[in-house]
């Protein structure tokens, strides 16, 4: 692992000016980038340490706060150590703001997140890599979708609702996507079921996209993130791995 560097950054948007969080190795060296996209909790300490580690292993990181619309991160109050069980009223504030991110939101940030990026002397040349938690795997379907020609890789961890029934469900987008697709599936997953993982399964596999989606025995829905009651450490290490053999292929 390299010495990195973090900082936080503004990035124009049309719809106006979204924070995010910034992480790279410490040469000062350009770096093939990567977008990390929030779980529904935000930007905070534990994602901003994950783009920190993701650094450390020659990438340049973005973290953009999706939910600059309503304030600069931390958007919602959270406890140290986030348990729905304990603070229900959490993701009662955090759903509205979810419903906001639409297909046409999603496309016009991620637009602005990669020409940020095509900017920055820190990044590479060439397409980036994304990476979602939660919500954040909806939108990095979505981003590899609407951005076909500027991204590479694209994964996402314990995602929910990325195949339903809906016209704006994120698996019809794949017969755009030309980036190879990771998924690590959380087991028991009421927001991700085996008929959603099925369909988007045969979405991609129609649409000729490389992918590989896993399912991810034992591990519950949000299991990458050590601040809440969800984390599984095996599960973790082993989505890290996934992530990082996906970017060294890709990148």
């Amino acid at each position: 692992m390299t010495a990195v560097e973090g900082q936080d950054i503004d990035i124009p948007t049309p719809d106006g000016t979204a924070d995010a969080y910034l992480a790279h190795p410490a040469d000062g060296r350009p770096h093939p980038a990567v977008v990390l996209y929030q779980d529904a909790f935000g930007v905070r300490p534990h994602l901003k340490a994950m783009a920190d580690r993701l650094a450390g292993a020659g990438y340049t990181v973005l973290v953009p706060n999706v939910f600059y619309r309503h304030g600069r991160a931390p958007v919602v109050e959270l406890p140290e150590f986030i348990d729905l069980s304990e603070r229900p009223e959490v993701f009662q504030r955090i759903m509205p703001m979810m419903r906001e991110l639409t297909w046409d939101v999603v496309r016009r940030d991620s637009g602005a997140c990669l020409d940020w990026l095509a900017g920055s002397p820190l990044a590479a040349d060439g397409p980036v890599g994304l990476t979602g938690y939660c919500m954040g795997a909806r939108l990095a379907l979505l981003t590899a979708g609407f951005h076909p020609d500027r991204v590479a890789a694209a994964a996402g961890f314990h995602g929910g609702g990325l195949a339903t029934d809906d016209e704006d469900s994120p698996h019809r987008v794949a017969g755009h996507v030309r980036a190879e697709l990771y998924f690590g599936h959380a087991d028991d997953d009421p927001s991700m079921t085996p008929e959603q993982i099925k369909r988007l399964e045969d979405a991609l596999s129609a649409a000729g996209v490389r992918f590989r989606s896993e399912l991810y025995t034992g591990a519950a829905h949000g299991y990458t993130q050590a601040d809440t009651a969800s984390y599984d450490e095996q599960a973790a290490e082993r989505h890290w791995e996934a992530l990082l053999g996906l970017l060294e292929r890709t990148l």
